[in-house]
């Protein structure tokens, strides 16, 4: 997810700079074009800004693990669904998409979780969950 993220906001970047280098050479100077552009150029810099200060972690593959006791919530309004995994101590909050299938075990109960992060918490890696009182695996991501 980070990498897509990244190329779309690279992308539009360029676009955005494509267009209005065509726009002025070609004389086609129109408010649509402007919104156009600066929509591109808007969009796509507040997607490199929000994961480029992460770039060092992702591409040296420096991450952190966070352990502990947790809550995982569920969501599957709409057409998305997501898991919330709460770190209990730490009050962190991590957001995977692949939703651990934690049905036999019901999902009020405190887990022990591995989430393994970018050194800034900003983007998720993996996760695993553990049975709170016996430290057995229940389930990992990928």
């Amino acid at each position: 997810m980070y990498y897509f993220i990244l190329i779309i906001g690279i992308l539009l970047l360029f676009f955005s700079i494509f267009w209005f280098g065509f726009m002025f050479k070609e004389n086609k100077i129109t408010i649509s074009n402007i919104c156009k552009v600066l929509f591109s150029l808007l969009f796509g810099g507040l997607l490199l800004a929000i994961t480029l200060p992460s770039l060092k972690y992702m591409l040296f593959k420096e991450y952190e693990v966070v352990k502990g006791n947790c809550t995982i919530e569920i969501d599957s309004s709409g057409r998305s669904s997501s898991a919330a995994f709460k770190m209990v101590e730490t009050d962190d909050v991590f957001y995977f998409i692949d939703i651990p299938d934690l049905d036999s075990y019901g999902r009020a109960v405190p887990y022990y979780c591995e989430v393994t992060v970018t050194k800034d918490h900003e983007f998720e890696i993996s996760y695993k969950i553990y049975d709170a009182k016996s430290k057995k695996l229940i389930q990992t991501s990928e």
